[in-house]
């Protein structure tokens, strides 16, 4: 850490799963360059959003790297994503999160999701503008500390893409470092798999009720992400499509219990 402060913090919300925390830490604790590493412990089930603002108020560097307590960034990562906000190109980035090995159909599938999206995030039309997953993602601190992200998403689910909506209307150009990886823990079970996207379908509900002009995807976008996920072998594929009806039912679900 530099004598007047941190040029790069780092933020990892948590929530009792102190091995893999370990584990993270111990990744960034091996960056290439000094990084100033804000855990924030999420006790009361406050959610993400509110554990990254809360990380961001303690942070003193000038930009604010995201990651989670089940990633483990690769070696030079916050050195990468930093680098082209700290040079004034841009102010905000993002990388990709690909599967340690061992992954299951289901870790194949959910990665291919994530990539896809962060792939169509600058897409004219794209139903989520400036979407980047917070398991690596980065931002300058002044710009979070003016655009939180929404803690009105109680869960893991949406508030990342509500953020980027929001940055990209505020005309924050979201720039994908390919060099800047994360690796994520690999396990997640079908059965983890489909309940990940009925929560994801629940944050897609509260996003699209933020405002009447918020896109839905197309056609062709659900069927480019049908292709992603085949991409990756037939299981994952048959997963991505399973997950677009296990998504649907997190939706209605969302706006049942909100006219209630």
């Amino acid at each position: 850490m530099e004598e007047d402060g941190p040029r790069i913090s780092v933020v990892v919300p948590t929530r009792d799963r102190p091995e893999l925390l370990q584990r993270c830490r111990a990744a960034l604790e091996e960056q290439s360059v000094p990084v100033e590493i804000v855990v924030v412990e999420d006790r009361a089930g406050r959610g993400p959003a509110w554990a990254r603002n809360e990380g961001v108020r303690r942070a003193r560097g000038d930009v604010v790297c995201f990651t989670d307590d089940d990633c483990a960034p690769v070696a030079g990562w916050a050195e990468a994503l930093a680098a082209p906000i700290l040079a004034g190109e841009t102010e905000a980035t993002s990388g990709p999160v690909s599967m340690e090995e061992g992954a299951t159909a289901a870790d194949r599938a959910w990665e291919s999701i994530v990539g896809y999206l962060q792939d169509q995030a600058a897409e004219a039309g794209t139903a989520s503008p400036g979407f980047a997953v917070t398991a690596n993602m980065a931002a300058r601190r002044p710009r979070l500390e003016r655009l939180p992200f929404d803690e009105s998403f109680p869960g893991a689910a949406g508030e990342d893409r509500d953020w980027g909506e929001r940055a990209s209307r505020e005309g924050v150009a979201m720039r994908c470092v390919n060099a800047a990886a994360v690796v994520h823990q690999s396990g997640m079970s079908v059965g983890g798999f489909l309940r990940q996207q009925h929560r994801y379908g629940q944050g897609a509900a509260r996003y699209r009720s933020a405002g009447p002009d918020r896109r839905r995807g197309s056609v062709g976008f659900y069927a480019g992400l049908l292709r992603a996920g085949l991409s990756a072998g037939l299981a994952p594929g048959v997963l991505v499509g399973a997950a677009q009806f296990a998504t649907l039912g997190g939706v209605l679900s969302a706006r049942s219990a909100a006219r209630r």
